[in-house]
């Protein structure tokens, strides 16, 4: 970016626009009413910094996105930014640079956001012949995006293993219930497995341990995992698995024949609470 930065201009904030597909979450939390404080009081202390979008009068947000986010719940309607005239490969690694070093980062935020580097990295011309393997032969790409990060080139790989994780098992890691070399062998199979891995963890009330999610990769590379396969392996009793009532699904899907493993659970709930109720009203009735 160097001789790409101009003085700030103040630009409206109806012509700012998300950086589309960046990997950070923006969430309505403590920290974010913090920032929306600070920002009725002081108003936007550091720059946003944004680029033009080609062919338009609107600018894509590269850095600053959770300002831009509390000036807008502040009210705000214009904000100050510097102006960077850069493609958009060359902003997506800006994007990513920026971001990384935050002290509270997701696992999930950091995955997305090696991968969004690696891609604009191979299509600016970087050599990135990136295996499937946790360890593998070297990679240009990957040691050039480790040097520029605190993790190694092995880990910035595993991290962009995750990227093939299914919605709900990337917020188990966000939610600390789940191991980053867990998701990195559950990453390995195909999406409808993974959904079975995951309806085993509601049944079980529990996340796979690494040798479990190891012998699920290992049978699948054997052409060997089955849904069956995956629940003898879940039912396995672990450190971190709660004592369970067990009620088979076939004795409730005559009661709810369409719901999922959480639909069905919060029906029984639902139903023993109103059982108690029904309980606590007769006891009275007969005093």
């Amino acid at each position: 970016m160097k001789n790409t930065m101009r003085k700030p201009v103040t630009i409206p904030v109806s012509k700012l626009r998300p950086f589309e597909g960046h990997p950070f979450k923006v969430k309505d939390d403590e920290e974010m009413n913090t920032l929306i404080e600070s920002v009725q009081t002081q108003g936007i202390l550091s720059p946003l910094i944004v680029r033009p979008i080609e062919n338009t009068d609107a600018y894509e947000v590269i850095s600053g996105h959770r300002r831009l986010h509390a000036a807008q719940k502040a009210g705000i309607t214009a904000v100050p930014a510097l102006v960077v005239s850069l493609d958009r490969d060359a902003a997506a690694i800006v994007l990513v640079d920026s971001n990384l070093h935050r002290e509270h980062i997701l696992p999930s935020e950091k995955a997305f956001a090696y991968k969004l580097k690696l891609d604009a990295m191979r299509r600016q011309g970087f050599r990135s012949d990136l295996t499937s393997a946790q360890v593998g032969r070297k990679l240009e790409t990957a040691d050039i995006i480790a040097h520029q990060s605190d993790d190694s080139k092995t880990q910035v790989r595993r991290y962009i293993r995750l990227t093939n994780l299914i919605p709900e098992l990337l917020e188990f890691m966000d939610e600390g219930k789940m191991a980053l070399s867990v998701g990195v062998e559950l990453s390995f199979l195909d999406e409808q497995r993974q959904y079975d891995v995951l309806e085993q963890c509601e049944i079980n009330d529990c996340t796979p341990s690494y040798s479990q999610a190891w012998r699920m990769h290992k049978a699948d590379r054997e052409g060997l995992l089955t849904k069956a396969v995956i629940q003898d392996i879940m039912c396995e009793e672990k450190a971190n698995q709660r004592e369970m009532f067990k009620v088979p699904m076939e004795r409730i899907r005559q009661y709810v024949p369409n719901a999922n493993v959480k639909q069905a659970e919060d029906f029984v709930l639902k139903a023993c609470e109103h059982y108690r109720k029904y309980l606590r009203n007769r006891d009275r009735d007969s005093r």
